[in-house]
């Protein structure tokens, strides 16, 4: 599979006269918890020629496309990309650290990278992943069941939001490595060790049933982070001049 994404991204460049920079794997086979029937999600991010900038009118700013073999690859042009990282984008900060890399320039990547931190606003991210969280056990709970992907939808970012509070960075886009931090429950890091063991085998509509105790537990911890969520406010000015520097950089 990774010979045919390789082959579609450069179908890509070819396409669309664009340059790949940043190829990697998102959702649940970065995360670490991928069912057999997951989809492949490649994320990448791509430059025009300069001339493609110097436009009146802006032209689209993203590469969208469905492919069979359950491969969706999509990708945001590098200034699209670079304007969203004063906005703390969580899904690509997630990208830089995912640990599935299809294609990169590593010199690229070494630029760009330390951004994540340095723009990195842990009252947004908070928000941002109790919401997820949030959303997900409220949306697909019934009568303490649940499907085995909604409920690693809710644990991914309940365990992001501990993160968050204990370190103020950037949470990991590993699943193990939140679970393997040292302030989850030898309980906690059972009881998901086994609900893992479980997905691997089964699809990703397989129900289980969440404890009253659990489901108890994880509301009241959803409604402990909702105090630091109400604290979301716009960021102030941020200087934005190491961005210009990465997009002059790349774009040629």
């Amino acid at each position: 599979m990774k010979n045919r994404i390789l082959l579609e991204l450069q179908r890509i460049e070819r396409e669309f006269s664009v340059r790949v920079l940043f190829a990697v794997e998102s959702g649940s086979r970065a995360w670490g918890f991928a069912s057999p029937d997951s989809d492949y999600d490649v994320r990448f991010i791509y430059c025009h020629p300069k001339d493609w900038y110097l436009s009146v009118f802006e032209n689209r700013d993203v590469i969208e496309q469905m492919l069979p073999d359950a491969l969706d690859v999509s990708g945001w042009d590098l200034r699209k990309a670079l304007r969203l990282f004063p906005k703390c984008n969580l899904a690509l900060n997630e990208w830089f650290g995912s640990p599935i890399v299809y294609s990169e320039i590593p010199e690229f990547r070494a630029q760009i990278a330390p951004l994540v931190p340095q723009y990195f606003n842990p009252i947004a991210g908070m928000h941002h992943y109790r919401r997820m969280a949030e959303s997900s056990l409220t949306d697909n709970l019934v009568d303490n069941r649940i499907r085995i992907k909604k409920l690693f939808y809710v644990l991914r970012p309940l365990l992001a939001c501990r993160w968050i509070e204990k370190t103020d960075t950037q949470p990991p886009t590993e699943f193990g490595k939140l679970v393997a931090a040292s302030w989850v429950s030898d309980s906690d890091r059972a009881w998901i060790g086994d609900l893992q063991r479980k997905k691997t085998d089964a699809a990703e509509a397989e129900p289980v049933e969440v404890s009253n105790e659990r489901i108890a537990d994880i509301q009241a911890e959803l409604e402990r982070y909702k105090a630091a969520a109400e604290l979301v406010r716009h960021p102030e000015r941020i200087d934005t001049s190491t961005l210009d520097e990465v997009l002059r950089r790349w774009v040629a």
